[in-house]
């Protein structure tokens, strides 16, 4: 059974960082990407950043690509988010997700949550200018 659990939000200064925890008490399974979501005030659920523990591949949106770090660790069944140099803009609730079918992550566009069947309930972010 999935089971996700986010951590490690918090209120931060620009510039400053902070690494996201989702734990899965059922146990990560390689087999399924794992993601991250963001929901902010445009009120779209926006894809962050992936990994499909299978091949190891790592996916990441435009917006974050050379300041997060996303990472998976079997043993202790939790995927983190490791994200440095916070803008405002980065703020909103964080959410983890295990897509539904087994395989590699799908892109990281519009509706790419629409793939994602198992949801944390979400930690938030908030980061001042």
């Amino acid at each position: 059974q999935v089971q996700l659990v986010e951590s490690g939000g918090g209120s931060v200064q620009a510039g400053g960082s902070l690494r996201l925890s989702c734990a899965d008490a059922g146990g990560i399974d390689s087999r399924f990407c794992m993601g991250w979501f963001r929901q902010g005030s445009s009120k779209q659920r926006e894809g962050v950043a992936a990994i499909y523990g299978h091949g190891g591949s790592t996916y990441y949106a435009d917006s974050v690509k050379g300041r997060f770090t996303i990472s998976q660790d079997n043993a202790n069944n939790t995927v983190y988010l490791k994200m440095n140099s916070l803008k405002p803009e980065d703020t909103g609730m964080y959410y983890c997700a295990r897509r539904s079918g087994a395989g590699d992550c799908p892109y990281l566009g519009d509706y790419a949550d629409r793939a994602y069947g198992f949801w944390g309930q979400g930690t938030q972010v908030t980061v001042s200018s």
